[in-house]
């Protein structure tokens, strides 16, 4: 246990800061862009096709090149890699703040999805390569809340720049962020790097192609179904390169990602229970927001307020996770954490147009809690199976899944909450009307009918979604709980140094 102790990098909690700063910058972002979208589209005279893709541009490079960067930190170095992702993000978004056409600014945020793919499966391998099995869970859970207030605060942030400035200061916030991360990165991250092997070339190119496709069809299901227009073309190209990349990574004697991590019982488990879980959150902050501005009339400045249930949940649940993990294991924290975010999805389903805030703040409270018990202890476990010379990319293939989830998630539901908006609708409401409860508002003027009709509707398509949200996740819990084990403490503590050996 001493040498242990000693051998523990003495800047570790500081480099955990670092890793918090480079990971917080990309949630900012992604959330404080929401925000500032109708202020944006406005001020350049985008279409809705312009704006659909200044959100989609992003998604699709970064889940597309997440295998392929963690790889590149596993050969060439994770710190290496994460400071130029930081570089690349941080110009990016400088670059952002001069543009004047939505073109411009769909290079700059497919430029920023290169950088955030070269940040985030750096942060989570450092992470576990820095801290070790006793102090994983600790910073995990640290790591997480962080996330999660820039989650939360974000929005707030975001709606608060709008007011007082014009939409670019949303971007600008990003840069002192990034030079922060840098210059803490370069003074106290250590390197670290997995023994050198022989490229694979086309396997990072099948994993670009095939990923790339498939988020691509899953944002396109809403609009052109799963198989309509374009989609089938679009799912092909996918099952084939995603089929091709499995065929080759088991064919070739330097893959470059470790298929055989799926027969851990604690990585296939945890991976396919919070990509589950992601599919069951996929767009509920998107959906509530609609609610707090469309349904109860909050400014985007209140509404992000009203998220602050959820960061303070989550922050308690993060801090209790970590300690009922050291005694009753993972495995059951993940499934008492999930059973709570089932509770908060079954209480959303209640909430009606006369609800007000009450029930959902509570089930945001519940959400936060059980988020924050759950996925630290999923992903801590899931991680402890990875070799460190593959923690990049095992850490990748992680994200990678959660992304797919998200944007599944966001497809379904939104999907459901469109159709289902539409049906409730009265026969004779306007098009515009028919098509989203911002346009219904926009076009009722005096007529309280329509306003009140649009309302009713909303939240009815709303309380399927969630319904579906709590399949979603009861589904992760029961996975979470039939596939997955808790290590014994031997073993526990064994296993890093076994794995470690080869390294050094």
């Amino acid at each position: 246990m001493e040498a242990l102790v000693e051998a523990r990098d003495p800047r570790r909690w500081w480099i955990l800061v670092v890793l918090c700063l480079s990971t917080v910058v990309l949630t900012i972002d992604s959330m404080a862009l929401t925000v500032a979208v109708p202020s944006m589209t406005a001020d350049l005279g985008a279409s809705a096709q312009d704006t659909q893709w200044i959100l989609d541009s992003y998604i699709l490079v970064f889940a597309g090149l997440l295998l392929t960067s963690g790889g590149l930190g596993d050969r060439f170095g994770r710190r290496r890699v994460m400071l130029i992702g930081l570089v690349l993000f941080g110009a990016a978004s400088l670059a952002a703040t001069l543009c004047t056409s939505p073109g411009e600014v769909i290079a700059v945020r497919t430029a920023m999805g290169v950088g955030g793919a070269l940040i985030m499966p750096s942060t989570l391998s450092i992470l576990i390569t820095v801290f070790d099995e006793q102090e994983r869970g600790r910073a995990m859970a640290a790591w997480g809340s962080v996330s999660m207030l820039g989650l939360v605060g974000s929005p707030v942030l975001g709606g608060v720049l709008i007011d007082r400035f014009t939409w670019h200061s949303i971007f600008l916030i990003n840069v002192p962020v990034v030079l922060l991360a840098l210059v803490a990165g370069v003074a106290l991250m250590p390197e670290s790097r997995a023994p050198w092997q022989k490229p694979d070339p086309l396997g990072a190119v099948l994993s670009a192609v095939g990923m790339t496709a498939l988020i691509w069809w899953i944002i396109e299901i809403p609009e052109h179904g799963a198989l309509g227009g374009r989609s089938a073309l679009t799912l092909a190209v996918a099952v084939v390169a995603l089929a091709g990349f499995v065929v080759w990574e088991n064919m070739t004697k330097a893959p470059m990602v470790p298929l055989v991590l799926f027969k851990h019982r604690n990585f296939s488990g945890g991976s396919l229970s919070l990509a589950l879980v992601q599919i069951g959150n996929g767009g509920l902050l998107l959906v509530l927001t609609q609610y707090l501005q469309f349904v109860l009339g909050y400014s985007p400045v209140e509404a992000g307020l009203a998220f602050l249930p959820l960061a303070v949940a989550a922050l308690i649940g993060n801090g209790a996770g970590v300690k009922l993990a050291e005694r009753i294991g993972n495995r059951f924290v993940i499934l008492a954490g999930m059973l709570v975010m089932v509770a908060c999805f079954a209480l959303l389903t209640t909430v009606g147009a006369g609800s007000g805030f009450t029930a959902a703040a509570i089930s945001l409270g519940l959400l936060g809690l059980g988020a924050g018990l759950a996925m630290p202890a999923a992903v801590g476990a899931l991680m402890s199976t990875i070799p460190e010379d593959r923690a990049g990319v095992g850490s990748a293939l992680n994200d990678t899944i959660q992304q797919a989830g998200t944007a599944l998630g966001i497809a379904i539901l939104g999907s459901l909450l469109t159709s289902g908006y539409a049906a409730g609708m009265p026969a004779d409401a306007p098009e515009a009307a028919r098509r989203s409860i911002g346009g219904a508002l926009a076009v009722a003027g005096q007529d309280t009918g329509l306003a009140r009709a649009a309302r009713e509707a909303f939240t009815d398509a709303m309380a399927t979604t969630f319904t579906v949200s709590a399949i979603g996740v009861l589904a992760a819990a029961v996975l979470a709980t039939l596939v997955m084990r808790d290590s014994k403490p031997d073993r526990a503590a064994e296993t890093p140094r076994q794995e470690r050996e080869p390294v050094a």
